[in-house]
């Protein structure tokens, strides 16, 4: 049995029990219980905040844990990431008040920096040559400047309005992170096997995410000239239709892509396209 830790609440909550949805494990997402099991599969759920998951983990409190590639790195704790999982994405910056004028990284040299991540702003700091003031302050960060508690933030920035609410302008970019699946290091083989097939089934999940099958009816002369356009996972299906002379293409398509082919195959004589999504898709 895998013990695995997710936040209680929040986005990251909300994406990580869509994935297990996804991957076929059914899980009680009720807030009121600490700790549950799956229905089908050899899995429990241990609901924390989101910061104290990289210690759990680290720890053998939980096998596995889904967090912030942010919260990893600021705990820097003793743990493998072993996959990215593409959601849940935001960035680490460094934002200052709108009518001051950003002269370069030099800028923040002697000021002070509020932040819930003072590990990641001190590297980056000493990286960059820069002695600034760190302010270790939970929550809320973004009033500092406004309150006169600091000169600059560094924080989390998603669509960047909370920024704007506050009359605060990001000016560097320090890292990207997104949630990130991460394991302790000394799991034993029975349990390994239980992450394989977890593995597994995100991995069918993940590769099936913004992709479209689709099926279109294709004159046979043309079928070599839509074939050479379409991108698809391998060799693309083609079958004889009944009608003499046509013929049936299936494959798929990065749906970034969908309308620049989907134009192409139009003038290649392409009729009846037919789109559907994908759900799961085994590489």
């Amino acid at each position: 049995m895998l013990r695995i830790a997710v936040q209680s609440k929040g986005r990251l909550f909300e994406d990580t029990m869509s994935l297990l949805a996804e991957a076929g494990i059914k899980v009680s997402s009720s807030k009121r219980t600490l700790l549950v099991q799956s229905s089908n599969f050899p899995i429990e759920v241990l609901y924390l905040r989101d910061d104290d998951i990289p210690q759990s983990v680290a720890t053998g409190v939980a096998d596995l844990g889904i967090v912030g590639q942010n919260e990893f790195e600021e705990r820097q704790e003793e743990a493998d990431v072993v996959r990215p999982l593409g959601f849940s994405r935001c960035r680490l910056s460094l934002a200052i008040p709108k009518a001051i004028e950003y002269t370069g990284l030099k800028w923040f040299e002697g000021r002070k920096i509020a932040t819930s991540y003072p590990n990641i702003l001190r590297r980056f700091m000493q990286a960059n040559h820069i002695a600034a003031d760190i302010h270790v302050i939970t929550g809320s960060v973004e009033i500092s400047p406004g309150i006169g508690l600091a000169d600059a933030i560094f924080d989390i920035v998603s669509s960047g309005s909370t920024l704007v609410s506050n009359n605060l302008r990001e000016v560097e970019v320090v890292m990207q992170s997104e949630a990130v699946l991460i394991a302790n290091r000394d799991l034993s083989a029975e349990k390994r096997a239980v992450l394989n097939e977890l593995l597994f089934r995100i991995e069918a999940v993940k590769a099936a995410e913004e992709k479209k099958y689709v099926l279109m009816n294709v004159p046979t002369d043309k079928v070599a000239d839509v074939v050479a356009v379409l991108p698809g996972a391998k060799s693309p299906t083609v079958m004889p239709l009944a009608t003499e002379g046509w013929s049936s293409v299936h494959t798929v398509i990065d749906e970034k892509r969908f309308w620049e082919i989907i134009r192409q195959l139009k003038e290649l004589g392409a009729q009846g396209i037919l789109v559907l999504p994908i759900e799961k898709m085994i590489l």
